[in-house]
């Protein structure tokens, strides 16, 4: 029976395609070191790699665009790139086995779901091997033509350096637009509108500021019954105003600090609401 393991790169990130990979693997040909992509360093990534394109009976790379990803969402995206690299392969598969609990529709094999599926079967973590590694070269390739965002180091994801370099050169053209802290450029118009004639630190500050709001406006971090969740609300803000007291008393970011307040104070009546309408 030919199984066909399954696995995605690249959901989490502020820029670039998610990747995906099927492979094959064959009995005979053992591989050594399988293991879910994230746990293993770069270089032993691209060792493994290349063993699995010489061992696997068949293997196959494919990937969903940025624009895809902000028409359809990243995880319909991530379904697409996954049943793709089923469809390139060459030797059909009688089973596909998929990491996470969701499976492509429309694949061309029955498959079946496996929670942490990388680390637990092998065709699975030879497959997030695979997308892992092409979707790293190809986020190396992107810094040549994107420079002076880092994309060969954090690879699109929300490292302070990338948050950094957006906040000093706002988003290029293989950001995705659906992620918030790429959205926020595009709500308001809050980063055309005096954005560019504040002092570069300040730029950044506001930027970073403007994203923590918008992470705390929707609830990250916030668990409980609605009495402890307000609670923790208030605690975050405090925090948030002070670590950005900077921006916060800077008149060149007085626009950015109105919509800052208006959101936090939105977010803030939106969840005494809730728990008055509980009762709580």
């Amino acid at each position: 029976m030919l199984i066909c393991g399954v696995d995605e790169a690249g959901r989490g990130p502020l820029a670039g395609p998610v990747y995906a990979a099927a492979v094959i693997l064959d009995k005979a040909k053992r591989i050594n070191g399988l293991a879910d992509s994230k746990v293993l360093t770069a270089e032993r990534r691209e060792v493994l790699a290349e063993r699995i394109k010489e061992r696997a009976v068949a293997w196959s790379v494919a990937a969903a665009s940025v624009e895809e990803i902000d028409r359809l969402n990243i995880f319909h995206a991530s379904m697409l790139a996954m049943r793709r690299a089923v469809e390139s392969l060459a030797i059909k598969p009688h089973e596909a086995w998929i990491d996470g609990n969701q499976r492509p529709k429309e694949l061309p094999c029955p498959a079946k779901a496996f929670v942490d599926g990388d680390a637990k079967h092998r065709p699975i973590s030879a497959a997030s091997i695979l997308a892992k590694t092409a979707r790293d070269a190809e986020m190396k390739k992107l810094e040549s033509r994107y420079p002076g965002y880092g994309f060969e180091r954090h690879k699109g994801y929300a490292t302070d350096e990338h948050l950094d370099a957006l906040g000093r050169l706002g988003p290029c053209d293989i950001h995705r637009k659906s992620f918030y802290a790429i959205g926020v450029f595009f709500h308001q118009d809050l980063f055309t509108r005096g954005w560019s004639s504040m002092v570069e630190p300040l730029r950044v500050r506001s930027y970073r500021l403007y994203c923590e709001a918008m992470k705390l406006s929707a609830g990250v971090g916030l668990t409980g019954p609605v009495r402890s969740r307000l609670a923790k609300f208030d605690e975050y803000e405090r925090c948030l105003r002070r670590d950005y007291a900077d921006v916060l008393a800077s008149p060149d970011a007085g626009y950015h600090v109105a919509l800052v307040d208006d959101l936090l104070r939105k977010a803030r009546s939106e969840l005494r609401a809730a728990g008055v309408g509980k009762g709580s």
